[in-house]
């Protein structure tokens, strides 16, 4: 599965600068990767990671703004067409990298 984040937030004063990076900082921290600008996404393995990854992201979300959050299955995922340019990544971005000991 799959959680794709969405955000808009405001950035016009310092102190919503500094949440917007605070909130970005966060993501990645968390595992979510940059889709495109305002959009990430984290890929989950099972319901129970889905919810508490959402419960970890209404924590830490800023004060102002839009955050939206859309959970995915990997088939769906896997289904994005891309109809203006390409899909770049310079690392493994599928659950190929779990490693299980």
């Amino acid at each position: 599965m799959r959680i794709i984040v969405f955000f808009d937030l405001p950035v016009t004063s310092a102190a919503q600068r500094k949440a917007y990076s605070k909130f970005r900082k966060y993501l990645i921290t968390s595992g979510f990767l940059m889709m495109q600008e305002s959009v990430y996404v984290k890929l989950c393995l099972n319901n129970s990671v889905v919810e508490s990854s959402i419960r970890s992201l209404k924590k830490n979300k800023p004060r102002q703004g839009l955050v939206q959050a859309l959970t995915i299955s990997e088939r769906q995922f896997a289904s994005i067409e891309y109809l203006v340019g390409e899909k770049k990544t310079d690392f493994l971005d599928s659950d190929e990298r779990l490693v299980i000991l």
